[in-house]
This record gives structure tokens, C-alpha cells and sequence, in this order.
């Protein structure tokens, strides 16, 4: 048996498990540390509480496992098991185990449990080798990591610089498995297709003009993500004339909310509105967070995504919904799913706001970058899973 471990059921990787379960090759099952956006959780980056409105826990074989009563996903040491994991992977005869990186302590548990009972350990993690290490870092990072690698037998790679990443610590090839990022691709198609001929009104609701140009901050108000670099875009859009009637979409709240109001001249919704007639500042409207029933109405209502985030956005699932939502995406570099979604097309280099603005003016006029990249599919991931196990088998 497949066991696979996971911090708390995830909207991106459910469409996977079920997916497995559904191609019936694969016996398997999902540990989860802790049950985080089942209940009503709070995010400490977003700020408030939310519980997702999607049902992530039918349609798969799962369970949860004993753990620290006040474990979130975003604490290392508490969010582990208390059981023994040694024990419990013993009695389902697991012939390997499935974890999703090393940001929990649960993790290590488990990637040392497995090599205990004889199993075999799987990582499908989302570290890339696109930010610069310091010197000091690398020095007590690459043993750390390197005793972890040493138990893993198989690294699920989600990317291009996800694989490099494992290339860089010594990983032969026969021990890398492609198992791309995806989200349920059906799902987010199927709800934008059903909203698209309500895209005016929508868009009216929110207080964007018809003919105006609408790119789209769909994630956390948090330093990483870099949403006001979106802003400067659409300031040097509207200083020089080039787009005058930009109007920005942000879905989402966190820390720099206020300084994003004051930011922009706000028309409503989430926030009061701010019109004090200066014309360096873009409209935008705050929709406030959206669930994944509802975040295919910004897909329909804007023309675009951006991206901006630095090397702390791992991969960028968002960019995945929007894409197969049919929208455009533009992109910084620094994302870890730049080079395998978007290309050198729609992206621009980290901070550098004067090409962000370029690429949003083209696609207000129109432009084409070459051809589409085909999006990752779960199918895929379910794909190199089944032949995955197989070879685990075998050995």
C-alpha cells in the first residue's frame, strides 16, 4: 500500500487523491497531521478565519492521525504525530510513504519511519533553485538536507527548477519521477465557462468600466507576493498616457491591505471607496477573499493575472486555476512556475515594475506571446504515480 502523509487536506492536492482512487491502480491512503480549513481555521497571513467550501475529503480513503491538539501547517514542532508512526506503517504494510516536503517536523517522522519498516520514502516537495543562497545558510542547510535525501527514494518533481534543486544536491536521474503541479482543471474550466456571459455584469458589480483594462492580484497581501508592484504598473501606465483606464482586481486580504487602499483610488466593495482625484492613483476595486466556488468570478471579470511575488512563491498554483480558467498570465521570474507555465513570454525579471507594465500594456492591445504551453493535468501526477509504484514494487 501507498501511504501518503499531509499537513491537512489541501483544495490542490484533493483532485489528485481522488483521482487515484478513481483509477483504482494504486492502493492507498491519505494521513493527515491536522484537519486545518476543514473546521473554520484561522490564516495568519490572511488574517482571518476560513474554512474552504469545496468538499475535500469524500471520494478517497483517509484518515487522521493523532497529533498535537493545537497543530497548524505552519508550525514545525507541533505539527506532528504523537502516535507511532513506525507502528502504524508496520500494520498497513506500506510498501512506501508519500511526503510533501520538510517544512513540518511530521515529515522527518515519517521519512524516518518508512526507512525503518522497509518502505519506500517518496518527497514532492516545491524547493527550487531560483533564489541565491548565502554562504553561511548553505553550510548548515545542505548537510540538514542531505540526511533527508539520503532516506528518499524517489523525488516526485513538480518543475523545471524543482528538479534542478534535487540535480544540485547530488540526486541521480533514475531517482527524479516528473509529477507536475496541477489543480483540477476541469473544475476551474467548467466554472468559468458557466460564469463567462455574465462577465458584464459581474464586472459591474465591482465597479469596472466595460472597456477598461482589468489585470488581476489574486492570493495573500503578504511582502513576498509583492502586490504593489501591480500598483507602480498601472501609476506608469496612467502617468504616461499608454493605459489610462486600467482598473486593478484584487482578491485576497492580509497585511498590506491599508497600504494598498491608500495605494489606489478604491471604488468599493471589500473597501470604502477613496477618490481624492489624484491621477497617478489606479482604480481598483478589493473583492476581499473569494472561495473556490467563487474565485472563478474574478478569472471571468479581469484580462489577465500577475504574478509578481519573489523566491518565496515556491511554484504558483493561482497562475494554474487563471490559465485553465483561459486567462493570461504574466509572471515574475522569480516564481517557481515561471519557466515550465508561462516562459519567457509573459514574464519579466523580480521587481522590475517598467517591464511588468509593458507586458499589461500588450495584452490590452491585444498581443499574442507565442503559442500556449499545455497545462499540467492531474492525470499526469496520477500518471507518474501508477508507474511510480510499480517500479517500488518491483524492487
Amino acid at each position: 500500500m501507498l501511504v501518503i502523509l499531509s499537513t491537512h487536506p489541501i483544495q490542490y492536492q484533493t483532485p489528485i487523491w481522488k483521482a487515484l482512487a478513481l483509477d483504482g491502480r494504486v492502493p492507498f491512503e491519505v494521513w493527515y497531521l491536522t484537519n486545518f480549513g476543514v473546521e473554520s481555521s484561522h490564516d495568519r497571513e490572511f488574517g482571518e478565519k476560513f474554512r474552504w467550501d469545496i468538499d475535500t475529503l469524500s471520494g478517497y480513503p483517509h484518515r487522521f492521525l493523532t497529533s498535537e491538539p493545537d497543530a497548524v501547517p505552519t508550525n514545525f514542532w507541533k505539527c506532528r504525530a504523537t502516535e507511532s508512526l513506525k507502528h502504524r506503517l508496520s500494520q498497513s504494510r506500506a510498501t512506501a510513504i508519500w511526503i510533501q516536503g520538510w517544512q513540518v517536523l511530521g515529515y522527518w517522522q515519517a521519512a524516518w519511519a518508512g526507512k525503518a519498516v522497509g518502505a519506500e520514502v517518496w518527497l514532492r516537495a516545491e524547493s527550487n533553485d531560483l533564489a541565491a543562497t548565502p554562504y553561511w545558510k548553505r553550510m548548515i542547510k545542505r548537510p540538514v538536507l542531505g540526511q533527508l535525501f539520503s532516506r528518499v527514494d524517489r523525488f516526485l518533481c513538480i518543475g523545471s527548477a524543482n528538479r534542478r534543486l534535487y540535480q544540485a544536491y547530488g540526486i541521480p536521474e533514475i531517482r527524479l519521477v516528473a509529477a507536475p503541479y496541477a489543480v483540477d482543471n476541469d473544475r476551474f474550466a467548467d466554472q468559468a465557462n458557466a460564469l463567462r456571459g455574465d462577465r458584464t455584469r459581474i464586472r459591474r458589480e465591482w465597479g469596472i468600466a466595460d472597456d477598461a483594462f482589468c489585470p488581476l492580484f489574486c492570493g495573500k497581501f503578504i511582502a513576498k507576493k509583492r502586490p504593489l508592484d501591480m500598483v507602480r504598473a498601472a501609476q506608469a501606465l496612467r502617468v504616461d498616457g499608454r493605459l489610462p483606464d486600467i482598473h486593478l482586481l484584487f482578491v485576497g486580504t492580509g497585511e498590506l491591505e491599508n497600504e494598498l487602499h491608500k495605494a489606489c483610488d478604491v471604488v468599493g466593495v471589500r473597501a470604502a471607496p477613496v477618490r481624492d482625484g489624484c491621477a497617478e492613483r489606479p482604480r481598483a476595486t478589493f473583492a476581499g477573499f473569494l472561495n473556490q466556488t467563487q474565485i472563478s468570478r474574478a478569472y471571468v471579470a479581469a484580462d489577465c493575472l500577475d504574478l509578481p511575488s519573489d523566491h518565496g512563491e515556491t511554484w504558483g498554483l493561482v497562475v494554474n486555476e487563471a490559465m485553465a480558467s483561459g486567462l493570461p498570465c504574466v509572471v515574475s521570474r522569480a516564481c517557481g512556475c515561471s519557466e515550465d507555465l508561462v516562459g519567457e513570454g509573459l514574464s519579466f525579471p523580480l521587481g522590475d515594475v517598467g517591464a511588468l507594465a509593458d507586458h499589461l500594456e500588450a495584452l490590452s492591445q491585444g498581443a499574442v506571446y507565442g503559442e500556449l504551453r499545455p497545462l499540467p493535468t492531474v492525470t499526469d501526477t496520477v500518471r507518474a504515480v501508477v508507474t511510480a509504484y510499480g517500479n517500488a514494487l518491483r524492487q
